[in-house]
């Protein structure tokens, strides 16, 4: 009897060590996998290695089941290391206006020029709004590494130059690149450290009604981007970090705090 209670004992303390080590490793990880909608201004928070797997379900946002962690810029080489961060998302998410406010609430942060060989319109200045090659020197510089990633589109080919993010980055500026979804792939292997942020909306319907809303698309360019942003939702578990948008003024807190801007 004696030997019996000592043994159930034994097995006790052994259990409250062990649920105090997984508690102590869980709080470490400051990782837990959610199975709940994305609430406003959530962020997920899917950590540097881009190795997680997919799942099959969609979640309300249309994003892939994730990883949520505490709401943590990344980690940076020192306090002063300037970051390039990628922003990606839908049509009519709101990286536009995000944008805007980022830029009008901390000046030092530089939106990156785009690259192009279509030809300058009325008051378009040279690495301002753009900057301007030919087609044979927009491939000179593709050849020798120079962007960080391209398209053609509608006869003219774009791009984000490697040299003025990198001048930026060095003289101490965040940089900040808005892209799509294929520009942001090939960023993450042109440029392994960047920040990359996946800006989501609250729900595919109200994605929906935000780019009705606009009133300005045919019901056949509506269903193309409709189109375009369910395989972009699908996608959004390659990213370090998921924002959800469904309040502008938490989501603009989101960014600032993943861009080390506060």
């Amino acid at each position: 009897h004696h030997a019996l209670q000592g043994a159930k004992a034994k097995l006790k303390s052994l259990g409250i060590r062990l649920l105090s080590f997984f508690k102590a490793a869980g709080q470490d990880a400051a990782i837990q996998i959610t199975h709940h909608g994305p609430q406003s201004g959530e962020v997920h928070d899917l950590g540097k290695g881009r190795t997680h797997q997919s799942v099959s379900q969609l979640g309300p946002a249309g994003c892939l089941s994730t990883l949520q962690g505490d709401l943590k810029p990344p980690m940076a080489a020192s306090e002063t290391t300037a970051r390039l961060t990628v922003l990606t998302g839908p049509s009519g998410v709101g990286k536009g206006t995000l944008v805007s406010r980022l830029l009008q609430r901390h000046p030092k942060l530089w939106l990156s020029v785009s690259a192009t060989t279509r030809s300058p319109r009325e008051g378009e200045q040279d690495g301002t709004h753009y900057f301007f090659h030919s087609r044979e020197g927009f491939k000179a510089l593709l050849a020798e590494g120079g962007l960080l990633e391209w398209a053609e589109f509608a006869g003219n080919c774009y791009g984000t130059p490697r040299a003025p993010v990198q001048d930026r980055l060095q003289a101490g500026s965040p940089v900040l690149l808005e892209i799509e979804l294929e520009g942001a792939r090939q960023v993450r292997r042109s440029f392994p450290d960047a920040f990359q942020i996946f800006l989501a909306p609250p729900s595919f319907e109200v994605l929906e009604q935000r780019i009705r809303g606009r009133g300005t698309d045919a019901e056949e360019a509506i269903l193309r981007r409709l189109k375009r942003a369910r395989e972009e939702l699908a996608a959004c578990d390659e990213f370090d970090a998921v924002v959800v948008n469904d309040n502008l003024d938490q989501a603009l807190v989101d960014l600032e705090r993943l861009m080390a801007l506060t």
